[in-house]
């Protein structure tokens, strides 16, 4: 009897530590019209993926492009490493934009450019999840001509 009680009380730990595991990531609902969410949970046992911030590829040194082109092509380059990862957009929690004054708008940041594009990958039908965001100016990026930086967390579940 004690044998018994003692596989069943062992078998419960490990089912119970096993639900635990699979908990689902809560994204908290956002009202606002930006593709972000005020607050995501990540339970314990989640596996965490750090992305380095991506800089956008600048063809023409003359004409870098604008906030929102930028924005496309280094949410396209997080995507890939994402990938390599095997993980995708929609298992970001938590973005970190740095933006650069665009001197066509008279050195202030181009917010909209860049939430426009970022509608693009987050909030959709297809991939609805949104991560937890800060943006930030800054005066200028290691590349000469970029105006944003973007650096991922990512989760996933196992």
């Amino acid at each position: 009897m004690i044998r018994k009680l003692a596989f069943a009380l062992v078998l419960t730990t490990a089912f119970a530590a096993g639900s635990a595991s699979a908990a689902e990531i809560r994204r908290a609902p956002s009202s606002g019209a930006i593709a972000i969410t005020p607050s995501v949970a990540v339970p314990a046992g989640t596996e965490l993926v750090f992305l380095s911030g991506a800089l956008p590829t600048i063809a023409d040194k003359a004409k870098p492009g604008t906030t929102e082109e930028q924005t496309r092509s280094v949410l396209s380059k997080l995507e890939a490493a994402l990938k390599a990862e095997g993980l995708g957009h929609g298992d970001v929690v938590k973005a970190t934009v740095f933006l650069v004054g665009d001197p066509a708008k008279g050195g202030e940041i181009d917010f909209a450019g860049l939430n426009k594009a970022w509608a693009e990958a987050f909030g959709t039908t297809a991939q609805p999840n949104k991560p937890a965001r800060s943006t930030v100016k800054v005066a200028g990026l290691v590349l000469p001509g970029a105006l944003v930086e973007i650096e991922f967390v990512a989760a996933k579940t196992r």
